[in-house]
């Protein structure tokens, strides 16, 4: 699935911002289903030569103004299994930073082959996770190299048996770089679940992630009596797609939350027509992974096309024919 994700001015370059950080809601801008708000937005025209009736069901942006993200949640935790059971599970201190269920690390499996064999895994450039445990599991095993073999001179992504994974190590070679970034986590505050544990506790666990765009290595985000609202994880996942434009990567995976996806692609396929606004808003199911095109339309990223060519006359006594032509002309009434 292809959607255009619609990015407006945003954060500076540099480390993403932080999810409790305030800023006013910019409701993107998609193709409005209601005909007549289309029809004063770009009226419909009709083609002289076909006779064809054209109006503003495609569009076109360069290249370079757009990346490509995959966007993943995490496989089954232990917290969606007691939650299905009892919603009130949730508020149990025992799913604290929950982490996979076997069946989670089936569906990771199940991912990752679908990855290599589609050609995807050769194609992303970074692996962006929120530092929780569950999702952390969830993107080495997706994304990782493959089982890691002692005496190779680079740390790797996973140790065997991982928050009590029962799995062998994960490899960091012949993979792309993975970084946490906590602008991507689930809803904050209440559910124990949801609470990350130092990150001093995880460098160990996971070695070859980076994590110094994390300022704190404790959580002084999560509250125990206050649970972030729906609006205010929309507005963190649109800071969130605003920073992407400032890695240089076109090519993302993101493995992150229900919850977080969810208010997120609300928020942007807000106006959209009906049929895409329900599939780029609809519940992500465990270890889904969707693909998305955002668009730059604000000027936000400054890269230049690797691919545009700008076209050039020749130097030298080659000459286009248009000129050579002119040229004679002029020879001839010289002499």
């Amino acid at each position: 699935m292809i959607i255009h994700l619609l990015c407006f001015p945003g954060p500076a370059a540099g480390a993403p911002p932080s999810p409790s950080s305030s800023a006013s809601v910019r409701v993107p801008v998609g193709l409005p289903h209601d005909r007549r708000a289309k029809s004063r937005l770009v009226p419909p025209f009709r083609c002289a030569s076909s006779g064809m009736e054209l109006g503003a069901t495609t569009a076109l942006y360069p290249l370079h103004r757009c990346k490509t993200i995959y966007l993943v949640r995490h496989a089954q935790g232990i917290h969606n299994v007691a939650g299905e059971k009892d919603f009130g599970a949730y508020m149990s201190h025992e799913l604290f930073d929950a982490q996979l269920t076997p069946l989670g690390w089936n569906q990771v499996d199940g991912l990752r082959e679908h990855v290599k064999k589609s050609g995807l895994a050769e194609k992303i450039e970074l692996v962006i996770t929120s530092p929780l445990l569950r999702t952390m599991q969830t993107a080495v095993g997706v994304f990782g190299g493959e089982k890691y073999t002692d005496g190779v001179n680079a740390p790797p992504l996973m140790v065997e048996n991982a928050g009590h994974s029962g799995r062998p190590a994960v490899s960091s070679l012949n993979c792309p770089p993975f970084i946490a970034v906590e602008t991507c986590r689930e809803h904050l505050g209440v559910h124990p679940c949801d609470k990350r544990r130092s990150i001093t506790e995880y460098r160990p666990l996971f070695p070859a992630i980076d994590f110094s765009l994390i300022e704190n290595d404790g959580d002084v985000l999560w509250e125990p009596d206050v649970r972030e609202t729906n609006e205010a994880v929309a507005l963190r996942g649109m800071k969130f797609m605003d920073w992407l434009w400032t890695r240089e990567e076109k090519e993302i995976a993101i493995v992150s939350h229900s919850g977080f996806l969810f208010h997120t692609l609300s928020m942007y396929s807000k106006e959209c027509h009906p049929t895409i606004r329900d599939e780029v808003s609809k519940h992500f199911a465990n270890c889904e992974l969707r693909s998305m095109v955002l668009v730059d339309r604000s000027m936000l990223g400054s890269y230049s096309s690797r691919f545009n060519y700008a076209g050039k006359n020749p130097t030298g006594l080659d000459v286009p024919s248009d000129i050579a032509d002119k040229k004679q002309v002029d020879e001839a009434q010289k002499n």
